[in-house]
């Protein structure tokens, strides 16, 4: 993250730009120089979670009462100081960052199969130099934070973007993250994260203006240095040549800074000695070799450009500005409505049109008069009161169904009428990403025009209280980071499957348009991360038609409507997109919170022919358990061992979980979000010591302590869960009749046996073979994965990639699916 080498260079060559500072104390004198005004933080909040993660045990899914309680000691040292907290977390990967999110996944990866070998050799967990993130944890952050009372945003771009904005436009104290791109924002003091003291609250904060001194520059060239050392937009080998050309003829060589430490003084250097002495006479793409890197590289530096800025290294011709930071690079023939930066002097929104057929309304910075720069080492006479999209003080337009629990005011809406004349952009250098290529008959999801609809998705996005239904609207493209899943296991298969059908009929929701005289539906984009998935393209994913009683409603109805009946309407279709309305009665039955969690089991159990009346056990009696336990009892439970498999179904629960958040959002919030926040039904180490006690044989007494009052409630959920199983023809039975039970399976391909929606057929249709009985493999063998593109769109019909499979490949897939039918 940030800019390449930037951080070991302050640290090691440069260690004056870092100041020990006491918040109390600069909120004090903030407080002193603007009286009425409470001190304000703005926190980047994916920078924050390594640090809010204090619990011990993170491998087996998650410690989520201890870092909910974590979390609240966070606040509260806040609080007692005086100081707002704002935070904000990404909401999307822009496009030009795609290349640097998928790098970084696939590294993650390869940091997963280490710990999975570790559990499996030490069963124990790692040491906490191999420490990952429970899955999950950034979703649930975000509704931890506003349960907590706390003003929490997802971004509609990516996130250092807008916490450098709102900085910059409300005063604040200061931006507390962990990445160097805030050294290069000219916006308010960058604090860390990473040296925190949270009982004394200091840190470091780090000064750009310090930054600027030491390697002769000025605060407007920063941008410019952090393209030309490489950043997440320009990448680290473009300039590597120019760098090192520097280096040779830079005279004042430190031993100290080391290789990287004297490339960023000799490239400094270059800047303010060379590039400095001919600007204004020479364009910068003849004073640096551009090449074909020239768009990338004004992207680059433009990138940096808050609101009302403008950069001395760019001409300044026609007044605008487009920035992938500012414009979220979608297909040039879509209609989808993106976020308006706002200009603090004009106070007005301009819209530009890339595209004269989608008439696409992208942002634009008009060029201002020259403001002053901002220091980071010192506090601001002006507070430029810029409108934001997330301005809580606003209030909707139209009356809605909101979340019941939601108590932040909705963002200023941006007003759909503007008819504004499109300027030109500034940089013709500067497009948009090329659509990737698809099929002539492969049509992606249509971007939803601006409605009322849009509006409420946008709101609930920007709260923080739906979780990817503005990207399945607005661009038809999400992702979702890695899981702790073993690649070498066999016998489970991946979330990213497991929950597809579930997704797929959530697209069939949202994008009810494709309905009406379509023979088949668009797609969406899918950048899931499984074993074997290489990431080069995303999945292609059409939506499935679900069944639901009466008629699938709309979403004006399930969104908008104030009607007594709409509430039922909303959870009939909450469980058709897990297919389970047949047992609505039964989860009717089940009280809060367990209602939630046992949709989800049902849904797991039917589409997972591995999960076993053990891990059932395990299951209901850890929710069970967990509510008669506090924070300490759960901190200090300890474990015999850790199993492998029980680590990939705890990680395998929280993802469910994030599905039902997904699923509550787009259907209107049927069910309270407090009853699927996994500090109220999921413990990572109580999961595993319940599974590895029902893996030994124990009692159900056992399993919930004794304690006879759970017996009722455990034994009338288990035959809620089971009961719903039969209808759908599945079994659940105990590992000790598997061997009769799963006959004639081997390998992946059958233990990891799961049911998929058909994407054509009824909703309650499967990946079984309808004649013979068979269940196709949950996923592809390798031979088999090699036959298909991964662009291929994904269909429960394998036949169907064949007109983009070779014959010899075709001859290869058809022998491994021949062999699967003779199991």
């Amino acid at each position: 993250m940030g800019v390449r080498g930037l951080q070991g260079f302050v640290g090691s060559t440069c260690p004056h730009i870092c100041t020990t500072v006491n918040l109390h104390e600069l909120a004090e004198s903030h407080r002193k120089k603007y009286p009425g005004s409470t001190p304000t933080i703005v926190v980047d909040a994916m920078c924050c979670l390594r640090y809010w993660y204090t619990p011990e045990s993170w491998i087996c899914g998650g410690q989520w009462r201890e870092y909910y309680s974590a979390l609240r000691d966070f606040l509260a040292a806040f609080t007692s100081a005086g100081i707002k907290l704002i935070f904000f977390f990404d909401g999307m990967v822009e496009p030009g960052k795609r290349d640097e999110w998928v790098k970084r996944r696939l590294k993650n990866n390869r940091e997963i199969s280490r710990i999975f070998h570790y559990i499996k050799s030490k069963r124990d967990q790692p040491g906490r130099n191999m420490f990952f993130i429970p899955s999950g944890l950034a979703i649930f952050t975000r509704f931890a934070l506003k349960s907590l009372g706390q003003e929490t945003f997802c971004s509609l771009q990516e996130a250092d973007y807008e916490v450098a904005s709102y900085g910059l436009q409300h005063n604040c104290l200061g931006i507390l993250g962990e990445d160097t791109d805030y050294l290069i924002y000219d916006t308010c003091p960058y604090l860390s994260i990473g040296d925190l003291c949270l009982e004394s609250l200091q840190t470091i904060l780090l000064c750009r203006k310090k930054l600027c001194e030491s390697l002769g520059l000025r605060v407007s060239d920063l941008p410019l240095l952090a393209c030309l050392l490489g950043n997440d937009i320009t990448p680290e080998g473009m300039f590597e040549s120019f760098r090192y050309k520097c280096l040779s003829s830079y005279a004042s060589v430190k031993e100290n800074a080391g290789k990287k430490g004297n490339i960023i003084l000799a490239v400094s250097d270059y800047i303010s000695k060379v590039l400095h002495l001919y600007q204004g006479e020479k364009k910068i793409e003849e004073m640096l070799p551009l090449g074909p890197n020239k768009a990338l590289f004004y992207k680059g530096v433009t990138s940096y450009l808050l609101p009302g800025q403008k950069s001395p290294w760019l001409v300044q011709k026609p007044k605008g500005i487009i920035t992938d930071k500012q414009v979220a690079s979608l297909n040039p023939g879509s209609k989808q409505e993106v976020p308006m930066c706002i200009d603090p002097e004009f106070k007005q929104e301009v819209p530009v049109c890339t595209n004269a057929e989608s008439m696409q309304e992208v942002p634009m910075c008009m060029d201002p008069e020259p403001n002053q720069e901002a220091s980071a080492c010192m506090d601001r006479e002006s507070k430029p009161e810029v409108p934001m999209c997330t301005d809580p003080e606003s209030k909707p337009e139209v009356p809605l169904y909101t979340n019941p629990e939601s108590k932040q005011k909705s963002p200023a809406e941006i007003d759909p009428k503007c008819n504004l004349e499109a300027l030109t952009c500034t940089y013709p250098e500067v497009k948009q990403e090329d659509a990737m290529d698809m099929e002539p008959e492969i049509k992606q999801a249509t971007m939803v025009s601006e409605s009322e609809i849009l509006k409420v998705a946008r709101m609930h996005h920007v709260h923080s209280e739906s979780y990817l239904v503005y990207n399945i609207l607005s661009s038809g493209e999400i992702e979702c980071s890695n899981t702790l899943e073993d690649e070498l296991d066999q016998a489970l298969p991946s979330q990213a499957f497991i929950y597809r059908p579930v997704r797929q009929r959530v697209y069939s929701l949202l994008l009810e348009d494709w309905k009406d005289g379509a023979s088949t539906g668009p797609v969406v984009k899918e950048w899931f991360v499984y074993p074997g998935n290489s990431l080069k393209h995303p999945d292609l994913v059409r939506p499935l038609q679900m069944t639901v009683q009466g008629g699938t409603p709309s979403l004006e109805v399930l969104w908008l409507s104030q009607e007594p009946a709409a509430q039922a309407r909303r959870l009939d279709t909450l469980l058709a997109c897990f297919n389970l309305s047949s047992s609505r009665e039964e989860l009717q039955s089940v009280e809060s919170p367990l209602r939630a969690l046992c949709c989800l089991l049902i849904y797991l159990f039917v589409q997972v022919d591995t999960l076993s009346l053990e891990d059932l056990h395990a299951f209901i009696a850890q929710a069970l358990c967990l509510q008669g336990k506090s924070t300490s009892q759960l901190m200090h439970l300890q474990l015999d061992y850790i199993n492998s498999r029980a680590v990939q179904l705890g990680s395998l629960l929280v993802r469910g979980l994030t599905t039902l958040v997904l699923v509550n959002s787009a259907c209107g919030f049927p069910w309270t979000t407090s009853d699927f926040m996994p500090w109220n039904v999921f413990d990572g180490k109580l999961f595993h010591q319940k599974y590895l006690q029902s893996e030994k044989g124990y009692g159900v007494e056992t399993l919930l302590e004794q304690n006879r009052s759970w017996l009722t409630t455990f034994h009338n959920l288990k035959s809620v869960v089971c009961k719903a199983c039969s209808k759908e023809n599945r079994r659940i039975v105990g590992r000790i009749h598997w061997n009769s039970h799963y006959t004639g399976r081997q390998g992946r391909q059958s233990h990891g046996s799961y049911r998929s929606g058909s994407t054509h057929g009824h909703s309650g249709q499967s990946w079984r073979d309808q004649g013979s009985g068979k269940r196709l493999p949950h996923q592809p063998s390798p031979a088999y994965r090699s036959c298909i593109p991964s662009h291929c769109v994904c269909t429960e019909d394998p036949f169907l990639c064949f007109k983009t499979i070779t014959i010899r490949k075709q001859i290869n897939m058809l022998a491994f699916l021949i062999l699967c039918l003779m199991e």
